[in-house]
């Protein structure tokens, strides 16, 4: 028995060595892996060996940040079938959107909610509570923003309108949503790529370049050319969009939202 025991410890020390001697001269090769030091030279020195990463009861294992890798949606997504309340806000662009969006959400068994605030910016839903207040109240599933319309000469569109159009982003949280860029009826200072540029992919419908038929204001697509523009959101979304939702054409051209609020601009 103390035979067996005197060779267990010949063993270690023998392994013990061989791992201190190759720290020392260096560490070998096995295929391609390098050996990796386990610090004994530094132990038998005295030197303080750093301590190994402590795991939490709630972690199965540790991921380097390095190695953590952001998972990219593959197109198209799958469609959401299931009926929807479908909270639609924005500025006066939405006289024209929302009859037809109304049509579609009637037809594909949908709820629909419109908030229009006329003359409204990212800023004044940004510096409001509105949104969240109306989320509140409503419980949408889905979220579909309209707004730009009225910042497209705005100057340091960034220094002035980004922290509202992350506030406008962090309201809506995890809400499925997508925003429909305005119809630019001239070249903007930037407005369509701030609000690109903080939105996921699949999620912000650029309008701009498109043609419309406009109002006597110059701006607002007249009711036709609106119900053309959302037409053409719906048939982008299927491929493009980050989180598509049931919308078959409808045999109307128009419906009428479940309710509608209305806010003036001088509102807060």
């Amino acid at each position: 028995m103390k035979r067996h025991y005197l060779s267990l410890w010949l063993l270690l020390v023998s392994a013990l060595s061989f791992f201190v001697i190759a720290e020392i001269c260096g560490l070998p090769t096995l295929g391609s892996h390098q050996l990796k030091a386990a610090g004994f030279v530094d132990a038998l020195r005295g030197e303080e060996v750093a301590p190994l990463r402590e795991l939490d009861a709630d972690t199965a294992f540790f991921v380097p940040d390095s190695m953590v890798m952001e998972v990219i949606p593959t197109f198209p997504m799958p469609c959401d079938t299931a009926s929807q309340t479908i909270l639609l806000i924005g500025d006066s662009m939405l006289e024209g959107l929302g009859p037809r969006l109304a049509a579609y959400a009637e037809y594909n068994g949908h709820t629909l909610y419109t908030v229009m605030w006329y003359s409204s910016t990212s800023e004044v839903w940004g510096r409001s509570d509105k949104l969240k207040h109306y989320i509140e109240k409503l419980q949408p599933t889905y979220i579909v923003v309209c707004l730009g319309a009225n910042e497209l000469i705005v100057k340091d569109i960034v220094a002035k309108r980004e922290r509202y159009v992350k506030k406008i982003l962090a309201d809506i949280d995890t809400i499925p949503f997508l925003w429909i860029g305005p119809p630019n009826w001239r070249d903007d200072t930037g407005i369509n790529d701030l609000i690109s540029s903080h939105t996921p992919r699949g999620t912000f419908f650029l309008s701009n370049g498109m043609t419309f038929e406009r109002a006597k204001d110059g701006a607002h697509p007249t009711r036709p050319s609106a119900a053309a523009w959302l037409d053409s959101v719906i048939r982008w979304m299927p491929a493009n969009a980050l989180h598509p939702i049931r919308l078959d054409v409808p045999v109307r051209t128009a419906g009428k939202a479940k309710r509608i609020f209305v806010h003036q601009p001088d509102e807060k």
